[in-house]
C-alpha cells in the first residue's frame, strides 16, 4: 500500500531546519506589563510585540504558566510573527508570574482566554482578526477558550494537548504521576516566591531538588498524603478526589463541544509525546469534522510526527535515542505561522488545499498523506499470544488462533518492587532489550519478519487475565526489535495501560473475584511504524511501568488513599477459549 508524498506549502516544513532566530531588519515595538482586566476584574499581565506604526495589525495571542519574558527568550515564533506583520500578545495566565489572581491549573483558562482574545480584537492596533497558538499548557489553553466561542477567533494551532480529561489526569483509569514532576519543577517555584513559601524559588534550584528527592516523592503512599505539595498546590488534592470517570471532570471535557468555535484548527502532535497528545489530536479532529460536516469547509487538518514532547525536539532527527532521518526534522514556527497566515489574513497559500491527514512513519522515516484518518486502505492483522517454542524461552506472536485448551503464562507481581522505566524522565524512543530478563514481565514476539509491515493508527489488545488479588493494572508494550536486538518503544507510556476495576468506563470501581478470567482490552495504542524485513514485534505484559504512573496496590483500595499492598499472581491465558491478542 502507498500513498502520495506531501506537495505544497507545507512539504517544504517537512525537510527544512529548525527556525532561526529573527532578523533585525523589521523594527519590533515591545510594549511590556500591559494590562488586561478580565470579566471578574482580575487584571492578567502581557507584553505585546507589533511591527512599526499604527496598524491595526492581525493578531496572535499566546498565553502561559511559565513565565512570559522566559518564553520570549526560549522561542523564535514571536519574532518571526511580526516579521509577517502579526501583532503578538504573550500573557501570564491568572496567578503566574506577574498576573494576579490564583493560580488554579486549567479551570479559569477557558473564560480568561475567552476575554484576552476579545480585548486584543477591540485595540486600536489589532485589526480585530485573532490566532492563537502553543504547546502543551498554552496548547490547552486555547482550546478551553475556543469552546467559549469567542467571536475573533479566526484560527489556532493547539500542539501536543489533551481533548479528554480521562487520557489527561488519568490514562486507563490510572493516575499520571507525572502532575507531580510538572508541579514541583514546573509551578511550584513561581508560587513559593508569590506566596513567600520555603523552598526552591527557581526552575534551577527546583531540579537540582528533583534530582535528588523526586524519586521518593512520587513513591509517596498514600497520593492523598503526599506533603510536598501541600502548601504550593492545593488543587492536587483536590484532583485526586475525583475518579476517571466522576462528573465533575466535566470542565476539561471537550466532546459536545466543538460547535462552540468557528476557528480553523491545526491539530499537532507526535507518536512519543505524552499519551494525551496523539490521543487529544486525533480526537479534537475527529470531533471538528463530526461537528462541521454539512456546514461548509471542515478546516481543520491532522499532522502528527515522530517527536517526543515539545518544540525543540520537532527541529532534529533523533527522538530519544532512535534516528528519525531527515524528514523529521520540521519548522515549528513555518508550520504556524503558514497556518495564521491563511487563515487569519486570508492568504491564498495553498494550506487549504493540502491532503487532511499527514502522519510520519517511523523505521520508514517518511510522511504520508490521506483524506481521513483512519488511513483508507487500511486493515486489521491479527497477533495471537502463544506460549514459547522448544528454542526460546519468549512467548511468541502468530497469526494462527490458539487450539491449545489449556495454555498460559504466569508471573508475579509486587507493587513494593513494580516495573521501572530504565529511561525514566526521558521521553523518546529507547532500546528496551533489557527487559526480557524481568521476572515480572512477559514477552511475546514474532519470528523475524519475512517481509516489511507497516502499521499505521490504533493497536488494540485484548488479554484474558485472572489475578489472585483484587485488583491489577494492564501494561501492554510494543517494541520494534532490530536484527541486532535492539527494541524500541513505538509510543509514550499511557495509552497502552488499563486499571481492571476500570475496564468498564465507570464512576465506581468494579473490583475483582479472585481467579476469575476477565477479558481486558486496550483499544487505542497509537503509532506509526514500519516493522522492516529481519525485524520483530514484540509485546510485554506487566502490570507497572513505574514512575510515570502510579502503582495499583492489588488489594483492591486505591493508591490515593491507602499504603497497604500485596503481591499477586498474574495469570495470562492463550488458549481456545481465551485467545489473547492484539490487532
Amino acid at each position: 500500500m502507498t500513498f502520495p508524498v506531501l506537495l505544497g506549502t507545507l512539504a517544504s516544513l517537512a525537510t527544512s531546519a529548525l527556525a532561526q532566530q529573527p532578523s533585525d531588519s523589521i523594527p519590533i515595538v515591545r510594549d511590556t506589563g500591559i494590562s488586561i482586566p478580565m470579566r471578574d476584574s482580575v487584571v492578567l499581565l502581557a507584553d505585546v510585540w507589533h511591527p512599526e506604526g499604527e496598524g491595526p495589525f492581525p493578531v496572535l495571542v499566546y498565553r502561559t504558566p511559565y513565565d512570559r519574558k522566559s518564553a520570549v527568550l526560549e522561542y523564535t515564533i514571536f519574532g518571526h510573527a511580526v516579521e509577517r506583520g502579526y501583532a503578538v500578545v504573550i500573557q501570564d495566565v491568572r496567578g503566574r508570574y506577574g498576573s494576579g489572581g490564583e493560580f488554579v491549573p486549567y479551570q479559569n483558562e477557558g473564560k480568561d482566554g475567552y476575554d484576552t482574545i476579545e480585548w486584543a480584537a477591540a485595540q486600536t492596533w489589532s485589526d480585530g482578526r485573532i490566532g492563537t497558538f502553543g504547546l502543551s499548557y498554552p496548547g490547552a489553553v486555547q482550546w478551553l477558550a475556543a469552546v467559549e466561542g469567542p467571536p475573533h477567533l479566526k484560527a489556532m494551532v493547539p500542539a501536543m494537548t489533551f481533548a479528554t480529561p480521562r487520557t489527561f489526569f488519568y490514562s486507563g483509569g490510572v493516575w499520571d504521576l507525572s502532575w507531580i514532576d510538572w508541579t514541583w519543577n514546573n509551578i511550584a517555584p513561581d508560587t513559593r516566591v508569590r506566596k513567600g513559601l520555603a523552598g526552591p524559588r527557581s526552575y534551577e534550584d527546583a531540579a537540582a531538588a528533583w534530582d535528588r528527592e523526586g524519586f521518593g516523592i512520587v513513591s509517596y503512599l498514600p497520593l492523598r498524603g503526599l506533603p510536598a505539595l501541600k502548601q504550593v498546590a492545593p488543587w492536587y488534592y483536590q484532583w485526586l478526589n475525583h475518579p476517571p470517570a466522576d462528573p465533575w471532570w466535566k470542565w476539561a471535557e471537550l466532546a459536545g463541544r466543538y460547535r462552540n468555535t468557528k476557528a480553523a484548527v491545526l491539530n499537532l502532535s507526535g507518536w512519543h509525546d505524552e499519551a494525551y497528545g496523539p490521543s487529544g489530536a486525533i480526537r479534537n479532529f475527529h470531533g471538528l469534522i463530526a461537528a462541521r460536516r454539512g456546514r461548509g469547509p471542515l478546516r481543520t487538518r491532522l499532522m502528527i510526527g515522530p517527536w517526543a514532547h515539545g518544540v525543540g525536539g520537532m527541529g532534529v532527527s533523533k527522538v530519544g535515542d532512535r534516528e528519525m532521518g531527515s524528514a523529521a526534522v520540521v519548522d515549528y514556527d513555518e508550520i504556524v505561522l503558514s497556518w495564521m497566515d491563511r487563515y487569519v489574513r486570508d492568504i491564498e497559500n495553498g494550506v487549504d488545499t493540502l491532503p487532511p491527514v499527514r502522519v510520519y512513519v517511523m523505521g520508514e522515516n517518511r510522511w504520508l498523506t490521506a483524506p481521513r484518518w483512519p488511513l483508507p486502505q487500511t486493515r486489521p492483522l491479527t497477533l495471537y499470544l502463544a506460549g514459547a517454542d522448544s528454542t526460546s524461552r519468549l512467548g511468541r506472536l502468530t497469526p494462527t488462533r490458539p487450539s491449545d485448551p489449556d495454555e498460559f503464562s504466569v508471573f508475579e507481581s509486587d507493587p513494593m518492587h513494580p516495573l521501572t522505566d530504565p529511561y525514566a524522565g526521558r521521553s523518546g524512543a529507547h532500546d528496551y532489550a533489557s527487559l526480557v530478563e524481568r521476572e515480572n514481565v512477559l514477552t511475546f514476539e514474532t519470528p523475524v519478519l519475512e517481509k516489511d509491515v507497516r502499521v499505521v493508527g490504533s493497536i488494540s489488545a485484548d488479554i484474558f487475565l485472572a489475578l489472585d488479588g483484587r485488583d491489577t493494572d494492564l501494561w501492554v508494550l510494543v517494541q520494534d526489535v532490530a536484527p541486532d536486538g535492539t527494541a524500541y518503544n513505538l509510543m509514550h507510556p499511557g495509552l497502552n495501560v488499563l486499571r481492571a476495576s476500570y475496564r468498564n468506563g465507570t464512576q465506581e470501581a468494579e473490583l475483582l473475584t479472585p481467579d476469575r478470567v476477565y477479558h481486558l482490552v486496550l483499544p487505542d495504542l497509537l503509532t506509526g511504524n514500519l516493522f522492516r524485513q529481519g525485524h520483530r514485534i514484540r509485546i510485554q505484559i506487566s502490570t507497572a511501568f513505574f514512575p510515570w504512573f502510579s502503582r495499583n496496590l492489588h488489594t483492591g483500595d486505591s493508591e490515593i488513599f491507602s499504603l497497604n499492598m500485596q503481591q499477586a499472581r498474574v495469570t495470562v491465558f492463550h488458549n481456545r477459549k481465551y485467545p489473547s491478542h492484539i490487532t
